[in-house]
Formats: structure tokens, C-alpha cells, sequence
């Protein structure tokens, strides 16, 4: 079990994606500090936190032992008001407190002894700006938070509150592979008349083919103006109608673009997008060909040639458990169940009697030891009796979505009723971020 964190970074209630992002981006910057997250949460952070909160080092206030904190950064906020349970550390003289934030209209009270506040569009921006002179890139999921926040706070960049700082801002975290497919989804904006429109007639229009066993749809859709968001309109018709991949094709004047949606790793768009000269991953992918010759119905044949050519493999489960499975009997004192979890660096064991599964233990689950002895106590006495399982032949999409659904860390994975693997939260985030190999 980790000790008690000596410095936290914690935010204000109902915490946005601001503050979530700012958290986040400042436990870059402060080294073996611990993220600390108000219980109220908007949806939309809620949301994010229920299949990610196991891949970045967020506890909740009630953990803190205020008598251990040494250092408190607070980010996005700079009121004591606005805190949820540190009215302990308030009282502290000889507690170290740095400020990071971007609202300066209304001076708080938390005297503080570093503090980073400027007319700025997003808390992140600031942030951003010291990551880049210390040269830290962030990974690929903590770039994409981070844009999140960035673009939850100054409106996709269109607020009057945006400075040309949080421009860059974005760029530097595409450049280090912020997901935009991903923040489009959490941050779901809203549609004008004339997106509406086009989503209508997407629907109205469709062909469905099918291609290597799987269904492929095509749209092509002549457009007279400019239309902002197309991709976010490409997002929400492809998790309408039910197709394994959906190219839409749309034609200017002078140039189409093509707008490609896959929800199997079968069929890489990505990949496919760059053998027309663009680009993407294996979820989202797009290209624009500027020639005036360029037809709708030529290019939706030239990429029914391509996706006739490419090799169909879906992801399986057994390409992203961990095996073998760590077990212990149901009769194993908890401080071996602790010594174990130490020595292989993992935060869960399923507990078994020869081969049958009796629970599951996980790290949140030595909270419930309150006293010394405990730890002798054996690890039926803690474990979940009832778990999850899931089969070699499970879809990955429809195991995110138990662990999503259920609140679930760990699913065991089952053949012939004896467990073979292991799927944990991050295995899942690691498998959506596409960061399995070929």
C-alpha cells in the first residue's frame, strides 16, 4: 500500500475538465506528487474518470492524512471555499502552497507561496507553458486530457477570453498526440442548422456494402459552402447506424474530402486514409485530394478496391491480457496479499481454491484495513466474492463497457472454466489509445 502522499495537487468542486486537465498536466511539473479529486465531479468528468481514473495517481480528499501534507498546489481555483475538505491544511503555517490559475477578475484567499495566475484562456495553458521549459512531453492520453480542458475553457478556441498562447497551446499537445476523436466525444458539441442537415441526409442516404464479411457504409454528400465540425457530424453518424466502418465523401468545388469512422480494429482507416495520400489511426482517419476532376462516386469505388485488398484481423482478447494470472488461496494473510502486490507490481489478485475463482482482491480494497492486526487477517475476509469473467471470445468493445457499466477494474478471462489471462482498466486504455502492436 503506498504511503500517505507528503504533496497533493488538488481543484474546485464540481470539478471540470479544466480543472481535471490541470491537475493532470501539474503532476508533470511537481514529481511524485499525488492528484487529489473533489467527490463533485460534472457528468462529463465523471464520465471520463469511470474508464480512465486507474491510469493516472488520483485519490479522493477523504484519503489525505492532512497532518503529513507538506506542499499543496492548487490549480484553477484560488479560493479556500472552493476546496473540498482542506479546511485542516487552511490552518497550517508551515504548509507550502503554489498556486496555478487563469481567473483573475475576482482576487481569492489563499495565500500561497509561489503563485502562477494570469488573463489567460484555460488554467492548462499556463501549465503548458512551463512543461515546455523543462522540456516534458506529456504521453499520449495525458496529452489528450490536457486539450480537453484546453478546449472546454476557451470554447474549441472561440471564447473572447482566448489568447494566442492557448493556440499554441493545442498545437504542442497535437504535436505530442493529443486524440481529437477522443475530446470531440467528451466534449460533444452542439450543432448548428446546417450540420443537422447534413446528418439528416447522411441517414437518408446511405449504401451499405459488404466487404470481407463486414459492412462498410458509403455517403457522398455535395456541399455548396463551407461546414465546420464535418468530423464530429462523421462521429455521430457512424454510432448511429449500425456498419463496422463508414466512409463519407465530400464534394467541393474544387477538392473532396473524405471522412473515415472504423469501430473494429479490422479495418484501420488510418492506414487506408494514407494510401490516398492522409492520414489518421486505426479508429479515425481522413484525406482531402485537391483536383477539380475529382468525383464522389470515383473515389468511393477506389476505396471498395483498397478495402477488398486489406488484410482482416480483429484484436482478440488474448492480444491484450496479461498472463499468467497471479493467485492466491482464499486462506493468504493480507500482508502477503500486500507484499505480493509490491513484488510484481500489480493492483489486483484473484483469490482461488484450486481452479475455481472465490473473489477478487484490488488495491482500493486495503483501505478497508483499520487496524494493525488485519494484515493477518485472510484475504477472504476483503476479497469481492462476486466477479466478472469474460471469454477469450469476448469483444474488447463489450469488455470496456462492463468495466464502464459495472465499475469493474479486472476481468478474468476464462476457457474450459480455467482462467488463462487477465484484462485490467489500463490494458483497456492502452488497447483504445491504439497502442497495440500490429
Amino acid at each position: 500500500m503506498k504511503p500517505a502522499p507528503k504533496q497533493i495537487i488538488t481543484t474546485h468542486i464540481n470539478t471540470d475538465f479544466d480543472a481535471l486537465a490541470s491537475v493532470i498536466g501539474a503532476s508533470l511539473l511537481y514529481p511524485g506528487s499525488v492528484g487529489v479529486i473533489p467527490r463533485m465531479v460534472n457528468a462529463n468528468v465523471n464520465r471520463f474518470l469511470s474508464s480512465h481514473k486507474s491510469a493516472f495517481d488520483l485519490i479522493l480528499p477523504n484519503e489525505v492524512d492532512p497532518a503529513l501534507v507538506e506542499k499543496l498546489i492548487v490549480v484553477d481555483t484560488d479560493q479556500w471555499h472552493r476546496l473540498d475538505r482542506m479546511d485542516q491544511l487552511r490552518k497550517r503555517q508551515d504548509l507550502t502552497i503554489d498556486i496555478w490559475d487563469h481567473h483573475v477578475q475576482n482576487p481569492g484567499n489563499i495565500k500561497a507561496d509561489n503563485v502562477h495566475k494570469e488573463d489567460i484562456g484555460a488554467t492548462v495553458t499556463i501549465l503548458i507553458r512551463e512543461m515546455k521549459k523543462r522540456k516534458i512531453k506529456p504521453s499520449t492520453l495525458e496529452a489528450t486530457v490536457l486539450l480537453i480542458g484546453l478546449y472546454e475553457d476557451t470554447g474549441l478556441l472561440s471564447f473572447n477570453s482566448t489568447k494566442p498562447e492557448d493556440a499554441m497551446a493545442a498545437a504542442f499537445l497535437l504535436e505530442n498526440g493529443a486524440d481529437l476523436n477522443v475530446a470531440r466525444f467528451f466534449l460533444s458539441p452542439p450543432y448548428e442548422d446546417k450540420q443537422r442537415e447534413i446528418l439528416l441526409e447522411l441517414l437518408k442516404t446511405n449504401e451499405k456494402v459488404s466487404i470481407n464479411g463486414r459492412l462498410i457504409g458509403f455517403n457522398i454528400v455535395t456541399l455548396d459552402k463551407k461546414v465546420t465540425n464535418l468530423s464530429t457530424i462523421v462521429t455521430t453518424y457512424r454510432n448511429i447506424i449500425n456498419v463496422d466502418a463508414t466512409f463519407v465523401i465530400f464534394v467541393h468545388d474544387s477538392h473532396c474530402t473524405v471522412i473515415a469512422r472504423s469501430s473494429t480494429p479490422a479495418i484501420n482507416v488510418g492506414g487506408l486514409m494514407r494510401k490516398l495520400g492522409g492520414g489518421g489511426h486505426p479508429g479515425a482517419g481522413s484525406v482531402t485530394i485537391k483536383q477539380q476532376s475529382c468525383t464522389g462516386e470515383e473515389l468511393r469505388d477506389n476505396i471498395k478496391k483498397l478495402l477488398k485488398t486489406e488484410p482482416v484481423r480483429d484484436i482478440q482478447i488474448a492480444d491484450l491480457m496479461s498472463f499468467p494470472v497471479i493467485t492466491v488461496p482464499p486462506s493468504t494473510p493480507m500482508h502477503k496479499v500486500k507484499d505480493l502486490m509490491d513484488e510484481k507490481n500489480i493492483r489486483g489478485i484473484i483469490v482461488t481454491d484450486a481452479d475455481d475463482i472465490q473473489g477478487i482482491i484490488v488495491l482500493w480494497d486495503f483501505k478497508k484495513i483499520k487496524k494493525k492486526n488485519q494484515w493477518n487477517s485472510p484475504v477472504k475476509a476483503f476479497m469481492t466474492r462476486e466477479v466478472r469473467t469474460i471469454t477469450p471470445e469476448t469483444p474488447p468493445s463489450k469488455a470496456a463497457n462492463m468495466m464502464i457499466d459495472e465499475n469493474i477494474g479486472y476481468l478474468p478471462v476464462l476457457q474450459d472454466k480455467k482462467i488463462i489471462g487477465i484484462i485490467s482498466r489500463t490494458d483497456m486504455v492502452t488497447y483504445f489509445y491504439g497502442l497495440v502492436p500490429d
